[in-house]
């Protein structure tokens, strides 16, 4: 790789070294809180100031991505949701990874394509590598300055060095675990044997992290960087018509067979078999959920494989696949009114009121597909990408834990049922939720005895670090506090 660096990238090199240490600082230091929007802020302005004089492509979409990556990172000190926590770790650098590849590309490319992926791939890649194009074009360099010879001797000194610190480490610690004279002997040198692992490890990481961040951007700057060859991804296969409306066919008679019932069940207020209404929804929800989310994979691939179907055939198949979606509407429905029934029965919980908050999604989704069945020009995978960004932005900025709270205090005031275990260990938007509710209901069993334990525990929730500053859970402790037992 041909590199050329100039005074602004041994700048930018620096700008990427404090990257690494705030990263190190917001990661690796304590809980994450407000310390993931700080990282992103910086990285961003970083990013910005490399990339001013820079023509970005995509930006309609690159804003959407770029506008959920800030709220989900904003997410770590305005809300206190484990489940998000763990993932948004993860799911944010892929979206950086996304967004930046994403604006940086050409401006033909097709980001809707698989082939995207590729390129998107192939730029990571490169920018890993690149740390090592750049020291081994740093040794090069040092070597064209220098006078051959000396440069081979300094070279082979500095890897006999590099390799006997570990021996040396090793037995140096050895020797000094044996005698305590030669221990003394050596007291006056403790920096070279009072190493502490977990500064070394910061430091690693620290490194890491810096030429992670330089290689990566550096290459972004290249727009030479070639794509994924059209040859090399593999060519669109295609379904043939009279066996995929064989299966649609056979597919929408068990299904309307199936809604049938559906209607049977749930519109004439009666139910068979001496089941309740929580036994019957607990019986079957998931079974529909998974029976749903099977039928949207089969009328993807169909729509995306077929489109040789002409004809009356054509429309024979359009017309099975909207037989097929509307059915699944109604095991959508029928879903929903299932965990509805079990809600009621059994209370409110996080995972509950997600797969609620999923199924209305999936109910967008196929009307969305509908639509597109009949208007081919539409494009499924731009709009189930958008989509999919809003729904899981939406999901983290509503605050599931709080609707947790609010429906299952709702649920005792009409029925006098909670579960206040589950609220305690929810997080500590729960713990505010008994507050909450101890301060209207003080009767509630065993709401007290509970309070006083979190209230003897608060100092675990509290935020000592500015890494872990939490707004949720900063509340949570000095409501704690104030509370009167």
């Amino acid at each position: 790789m041909e590199m050329k660096l100039e005074k602004k990238d041994w700048l930018f090199l620096l700008l990427c070294l404090i990257l690494g240490i705030v990263a190190e600082e917001a990661f690796f230091r304590d809980q994450i809180g407000i310390s993931y929007f700080v990282f992103i802020s910086v990285f961003y302005a970083i990013f910005y100031w490399r990339f001013r004089r820079f023509s970005f492509s995509h930006q309609r979409v690159g804003y959407l991505v770029l506008i959920s990556i800030w709220l989900l990172s904003a997410g770590y000190y305005l809300y206190d949701v484990t489940a998000f926590y763990a993932l948004n770790i993860l799911l944010i650098p892929a979206m950086v990874i996304f967004h930046l590849s994403l604006i940086t590309s050409p401006q033909k490319m097709e980001w809707n394509k698989l082939s995207f992926l590729f390129y998107a791939f192939l730029r990571l890649g490169n920018g890993l590598l690149y740390p090592f194009h750049f020291i081994a074009h740093l040794s090069g360099s040092l070597k064209k300055s220098s006078h051959p010879e000396k440069y081979v001797v300094w070279k082979k000194v500095l890897i006999g060095i590099a390799i006997s610190i570990p021996i040396l480490f090793v037995i140096l610690n050895l020797l000094v675990s044996a005698d305590a004279q030669f221990e003394r002997l050596l007291s006056n040198f403790p920096e070279l044997l009072n190493v502490n692992p977990e500064t070394i490890f910061r430091i690693i990481v620290i490194l890491l992290y810096t030429f992670g961040f330089f290689g990566f951007m550096q290459i972004l700057l290249h727009k030479n960087i070639k794509a994924i060859p059209k040859e090399g991804i593999p060519k669109s296969m295609s379904l043939d018509g009279i066996i995929t409306l064989t299966v649609l066919l056979l597919l929408d008679l068990v299904y309307v067979l199936f809604v049938a019932v559906q209607f049977k069940y749930f519109f004439s207020g009666t139910l068979e078999g001496g089941y309740t209404y929580a036994e019957y929804a607990r019986r079957g929800f998931f079974e529909l959920l998974f029976v749903t989310l099977i039928n949207l994979t089969v009328t993807m691939v169909v729509i995306q494989f077929t489109k040789s179907a002409l004809g009356v055939l054509k429309k024979a198949i359009q017309s099975a696949l909207t037989i097929l979606v509307l059915s699944s509407g109604v095991l959508l429905v029928s879903a929903f009114m299932r965990m509805a029934m079990y809600e009621d029965a059994y209370g409110f919980t996080f995972l509950r009121v997600l797969v609620t908050a999923f199924m209305i999604f999936l109910m967008v989704i196929f009307t969305y597909t509908l639509v597109k069945i009949w208007l081919e020009r539409l494009s499924l995978f731009h709009f189930y990408f958008m989509a999919s960004i809003i729904f899981y932005t939406g999901i983290n900025l509503v605050n599931l834990d709080q609707i947790v709270v609010d429906r299952n205090i709702a649920r005792y005031e009409s029925t006098g049922k909670i579960d206040i275990q589950y609220l305690s260990n929810l997080s500590s938007t729960g713990v505010l939720g008994l507050i909450q509710l101890y301060e209207k209901h003080p009767d509630v069993p065993g709401l007290e005895e509970l309070l006083k334990q979190r209230k003897d525990d608060r100092q675990y929730i509290k935020s000592d670090t500015w890494q872990s500053h939490n707004l949720v859970r900063d509340r949570a402790y000095e409501k704690l506090g104030e509370l009167e037992l």
